[in-house]
């Protein structure tokens, strides 16, 4: 009798470029495609509700890939570690295969999964797919890892090429018999009522044929200007690659040597190299989204917290046009440009001193391309209390970011036209405050 090898799909959500897949097929058993919708493991945190929804269609569209080729996904809900011996009990599968995670409660999961089934005789085999280098093999001269990113990125460069991506499987052979698996409408991942996913609807198109074409839409029409007009949020000259590569609907490989090469790639991949410091940061430090990395800025004296400013800074109604400009587009469309990014993160936190991480908690529900590592690193970065950080140098005057990158307020026009006009709080005497408080941090490191 064949013994089914078992691909649990988690962040990969794609066939091309799929080491645990491929190593699946390549084995010449059936295979079983299992998804583990885990909110319950410890440490795991539950997705935003943008998330969700992109997970629900990413996995529609996963389904369907899988179907045509012949085999069929699986979907579970639960404790992945139960889920994942309860399913190759099920199937007898002698092989598991797995890409791997490089959060600390994702990795905890993985070894305790690992070490339960080869200790009952099953194959387990996982693979590097979703970084184009792994945390432990970018390393100072000393051994430690990197906190500034111009050095880190250089260390990148300076190895070996990643390697090649690999071609999708033209079969999946299916296993003998039906292996239970959930509805995945009954996961409820989609709203209900109200219904406020219409602009998400109407901007994005998740799975991995869609994250192909936007790459090669990019890399023909967008590349050229990248550089020039990125941070012009009306220039449209981003990739939108994000939600993709976060889902991985496309890996870095692909993306790496699709443009590697190409005239004007130099800046776009070093935003990938963004993606990959982020990742490593989190792998040494895995409280990063509640903890300040920097553990002296714990002195940092945020005020009582005024809920009338948080909510006007959510709704996109601070009365700074860029600001509520950047906060109701990620309403409408769970996405904000990265230059605004910034700028809305300084406002919250240099100048209605809100703790970094209320900002973390509404971008990780509201943005679709919202992950573990890169949502709250770039928070930090923000703050000043993380990685590559230096604050002085990062109270973003949000009036002269507009005249600089929104000079013709098209951006502005287009999201905040009817947005107040009076801004909530002073933006020079707020900006006084958070210097002032910023002190209280640099006395406290030295005393």
């Amino acid at each position: 009798m064949p013994t089914p090898s078992l691909v649990w799909f988690r962040d990969d959500l794609r066939l091309a470029d799929n080491p645990a897949l491929r190593a699946a097929v390549d084995r010449g058993e059936p295979v079983i495609a299992l998804f583990v919708l885990d909110e319950v493991s410890p440490g795991i945190r539950p997705l935003g509700g943008a998330a969700r929804w992109w997970l629900h269609h990413s996995l529609a569209s996963l389904a369907s890939r899988i179907r045509e080729r012949g085999g069929r996904l699986v979907l579970r809900r639960g404790s992945a570690r139960d889920i994942l011996r309860e399913v190759v009990a099920e199937t007898g599968a002698g092989a598991v295969f797995w890409n791997r995670r490089y959060g600390g409660a994702a990795r905890e999961v993985d070894t305790a999964v690992k070490s339960e089934l080869r200790e009952g005789g099953v194959e387990v085999t996982s693979f590097a797919a979703s970084l184009l280098r792994e945390p432990w093999t970018v390393t100072t001269g000393a051994g430690t890892h990197f906190s500034v990113f111009t050095p880190f990125w250089r260390a990148c460069l300076a190895l070996p090429s990643p390697r090649l991506p690999l071609p999708e499987p033209a079969e999946i052979p299916g296993s003998p018999g039906q292996t239970a698996s959930d509805d995945l409408d009954e996961w409820e991942l989609l709203p209900g009522r109200p219904d406020w996913a219409t602009g998400l609807r109407e901007t994005w198109e998740p799975g991995e044929p869609a994250a192909r074409r936007r790459l090669r839409t990019f890399l023909d029409e967008d590349l050229g200007d990248y550089d020039t007009a990125r941070d012009e949020p009306a220039a449209g000259a981003t990739s939108l690659l994000s939600p993709h590569l976060r889902f991985g609907e496309i890996s870095p490989f692909t993306v790496w040597h699709e443009s590697v090469g190409v005239d004007g790639a130099g800046g776009f991949l070093s935003e990938l190299g963004w993606r990959e410091f982020a990742w490593h940061t989190l792998f040494h430090f895995p409280r990063l989204a509640t903890d300040n990395l920097r553990s002296e800025y714990d002195a940092f004296p945020w005020p009582r917290l005024r809920p009338t400013h948080l909510a006007a800074w959510q709704r996109g109604e601070t009365g700074v046009p860029l600001v509520d400009a950047g906060m109701r587009e990620l309403w409408h469309t769970g996405f904000m440009h990265n230059r605004v990014r910034m700028v809305a993160a300084s406002f919250l936190v240099k100048n209605l001193l809100i703790d970094w991480r209320r900002g973390e908690e509404w971008f990780w529900d509201t943005l679709v391309d919202a992950d573990e590592a890169s949502n709250p690193f770039n928070w930090q970065w923000v703050a000043g209390s993380g990685a590559d950080a230096a604050p002085y140098f990062r109270v973003f005057n949000p009036e002269l970011q507009a005249k600089k990158f929104d000079p013709q307020g098209l951006y502005v026009a287009q999201w905040a036209s009817d947005a107040p006009t009076e801004p909530v709080v002073d933006l020079g005497e707020t900006r006084k405050a958070a210097l002032a408080a910023y002190d209280v941090v640099k006395r406290a490191t030295r005393g």
